[in-house]
């Protein structure tokens, strides 16, 4: 199993966001914590107050956003997106065909991006 943590400004918010994107909860823990399963992979929202969230030894606090990022293979990326709308995400630019397929980048109700990425028949 993989895992990946993303910070989130509200937990809460960010549900709808990963449930579009067929996520599950499977664990809580108080209101800023949540993990996430989508087949092989866990999903860890740690919003404000969780230890991912705080301060370094240098200072530095860590925040959402960035480049670096989740990759969702899907059927549709048509649908895909517009399942997202309702949740909140906004999109980075229009979808870009590369010579896999075709993506786009969605960022979460935090600014996390996450790729969304049909692969071409070819």
């Amino acid at each position: 199993m993989a895992i990946v943590r993303y910070l989130v400004n509200d937990v809460d918010k960010s549900l709808p966001f990963y449930k579009a994107l067929g996520f599950s909860e499977k664990e809580r823990w108080g209101p800023p914590f949540v993990i996430l399963v989508r087949d092989d992979l866990e999903l860890w929202l740690s919003g404000p107050g969780t230890s991912a969230s705080r301060p370094l030894d240098d200072g530095s606090v860590p925040v959402s956003g960035g480049w670096n990022r989740l990759v969702i293979e899907v059927e549709d990326l048509s649908a895909a997106m517009e399942a997202l709308r309702p949740a909140g995400a906004r999109f980075r630019s229009e979808p870009v065909k590369g010579p896999g397929g075709v993506q786009v980048l969605a960022e979460d109700p935090s600014g996390n991006p996450v790729e969304l990425f049909e692969a071409s028949d070819e």
